[in-house]
């Protein structure tokens, strides 16, 4: 079984292709723009006939497109998220058509959620900025290519390697930096926005199930934690891990200040169609996920 992941060295692309090496008689292809890839892939760049080139070469019966980007200048967004997508399935098309397709999405696509109320998959998609925007655009990309394909929605990942640019890992490096000092002063903007936060290993889990789940699966599956948590709580929990004793303070001068959690005050996803299809659901609590994302963090 060989298996393509695209995507291979960020976040949550480190951890799908850890746990899909673990398959018997797996092999797995990292493909992106790194020096250690097996495929020099650049889905922003490359052309369709470029890459179904690529892709017939490398033959594979699976592809997780871990690809995507969070931040950057909606043209940057746009060409990862968006057109990369797109780019992907009609190389797919021409290059290995019965692939199976997994490609992760985000629950960013919903926009503001209904507060006390999870989202299913058919619910209203409409994405607050061009991330959301971007993000669903690659969606329906890949929804409508007719191929055997999933996009799985994920939440807000956190856990084992999140990344500084994210708000968990920018949150740990804080503390990290301040220390036990008492007299040390953390300000964040609102921290009052719910988020539904979902441990990156589970993610991993689920890409790993739809990518070798028997037969065709729906288009869509939320992957989540199932619950809005306040964003406040994930603050306190990372404090008190790191053993904080100074003081965190919210404000909406501050520069940390998030304008997308005063559009979106909610989100949170019903991930009963996954549990359904897949067989899955969080095995990890978010205390699990953020002790082990400050215990990588804490160690030189």
């Amino acid at each position: 079984m060989r298996i393509l992941v695209l995507g291979f060295t960020g976040y949550l692309g480190v951890h799908v292709a850890e746990r899909l090496r673990d398959l018997p008689g797996a092999l797995v292809l990292g493909g992106g723009r790194s020096p250690s890839a097996d495929l020099d892939v650049d889905l922003a760049r490359v052309r369709p006939e470029q890459l179904a080139k690529t892709l017939a070469t490398a033959a594979p019966d699976i592809v997780v497109n871990c690809a995507g980007a969070t931040g950057g200048d909606a043209v940057t967004l746009a060409e990862v998220n968006a057109r990369g997508p797109a780019v992907l399935c009609a190389a797919l098309r021409e290059a290995a058509p019965a692939a199976r397709l997994v490609h992760l999405g985000s629950a960013a696509e919903y926009g503001p959620g209904t507060p006390d109320t999870a989202v299913t998959e058919s619910g209203v998609t409409r994405p607050v900025g061009p991330y959301g925007a971007t993000k669903l655009a690659g969606t329906l990309a890949v929804t409508a290519s007719g191929l055997d394909a999933v996009v799985l929605r994920v939440g807000n990942p956190v856990g084992p390697g999140a990344p500084p640019t994210g708000l968990p890992g920018r949150i740990a490096g804080l503390l990290r930096e301040a220390g036990p000092d008492p007299e040390a002063v953390l300000r964040f903007g609102d921290l009052s926005a719910y988020r539904d936060f979902v441990d990156v290993r589970d993610v991993s889990r689920a890409a790993v199930l739809a990518a070798t789940a028997p037969g065709p699966l729906p288009l869509v599956l939320n992957v989540g934690g199932g619950r809005a948590v306040p964003v406040r709580d994930l603050v306190r929990g990372l404090a008190g891990l790191a053993g904080f004793r100074g003081r965190i303070e919210e404000t909406t001068a501050s520069p940390a200040g998030s304008a997308r959690s005063a559009q979106v005050s909610w989100q949170c996803s019903d991930i009963t169609a996954a549990g359904r299809a897949l067989d899955w659901r969080p095995a990890h609590t978010l205390g699990d996920a953020l002790a082990t994302l400050w215990e990588g963090c804490r160690t030189p």
